[in-house]
């Protein structure tokens, strides 16, 4: 009978909890859902993150409203995540889900403060990119039988691109003949936020375009797409040919599990780096927007300056 009394006064006190803290988040949700027209699964993560914060709030701090929660308490609920070994990316979400909470609150309810205003996500951890040795990818480009049919030539000179000049896949698949410059030697290149930049070609990069313009005026008896690179029905690329088929050759040279165009355009940077090209040229080439966005190749560089010194040096 006690059980039974206990057991009665522990479900309305859980109930009374949910009533309270729940309610918000409830009109958030429902917001995201009907208004904003979320996923299902977003919704769901956006639910769990709101659910693990109040009942910290609860639990640590015995608050009846995640609404009278401040920056310290936020941060601290972060610092609990965290020890709990979670990735900082996965923090960061969580970082996301409550300041969308939070402006939606301040919005439509009551609200004292704003507590994100004074929380700011957490660093993500670097990750160096992915390169492939200048070694390996001279032995693709000298070794391997691409054949002089329009499909060897058009992927012999997809695979030149990606290494010579670094454009992305979105910027190679767009490109069009017009934005080829065979007496000038260079590109005329379509990237983020429909900025043109224009980026040196090598002579041989323009041997075989020229080659293959003649194999593609061939195949397709005059009426030749503008687009440049195409399928051998006279299609546009789309993004997973090109990976398929990057992936394929770099599959002869390297063993790394990352075989995409975005490998050899991190391979470029960085040999161009090791070769003594200044970071801002490269920048440029890469249509990156800040330099911020290069740096990241220097740590590659450093690193191999570092594993160098440690074989070299007697002391080491």
């Amino acid at each position: 009978m006690l059980l039974l009394i206990f057991w009665h006064i522990f479900n309305a006190r859980v109930s009374s909890f949910y009533f309270h803290m729940g309610h918000y988040s409830e009109k958030f949700l429902e917001y995201l859902g009907s208004v904003r027209r979320y996923s299902v699964h977003t919704i769901a993560a956006y639910r769990n993150d709101l659910g693990q914060f109040e009942c910290f709030l609860k639990e640590q701090y015995g608050l009846a409203c995640s609404c009278e929660a401040d920056a310290s308490m936020v941060r601290s609920w972060l610092a609990h995540q965290s020890r709990s070994g979670i990735a900082r990316s996965s923090l960061n979400r969580k970082v996301s889900s409550l300041s969308s909470y939070y402006r939606f609150l301040a919005k439509n309810f009551p609200l004292a403060q704003n507590p994100m205003q004074k929380v700011v996500p957490v660093k993500k951890e670097g990750r160096l990119p992915v390169f492939i040795d200048e070694d390996n990818l001279k032995s693709l480009f000298d070794n391997t039988a691409f054949g002089s049919d329009f499909n060897g030539l058009r992927d012999l000179l997809m695979l030149e691109l990606f290494y010579t000049t670094g454009i992305r896949l979105s910027e190679l698949i767009g490109l069009r003949h017009s934005d080829v410059d065979t007496g000038g030697l260079k590109l005329r290149v379509t990237g983020k936020g429909n900025k043109q930049r224009i980026i040196p070609l090598l002579e041989g990069v323009v041997q075989t375009y020229i080659r293959y313009c003649e194999e593609k005026q061939r195949l397709f008896e005059g009426d030749r797409p503008e687009q440049v690179f195409v399928t051998a029905r006279g299609k546009r690329l789309y993004p997973l040919f090109v990976y398929r088929r990057v992936g394929y050759y770099l599959g002869m040279v390297t063993t790394k599990s990352r075989k995409s165009p975005h490998v050899l355009r991190h391979s470029f940077a960085t040999h161009m780096l090791d070769h003594g090209a200044e970071l801002n040229a490269i920048k440029e080439l890469l249509g990156h927007a800040s330099l911020s966005a290069t740096q990241v190749y220097t740590h590659n560089t450093a690193e191999k300056i570092k594993n160098v010194y440690k074989q070299a040096h007697p002391r080491a």
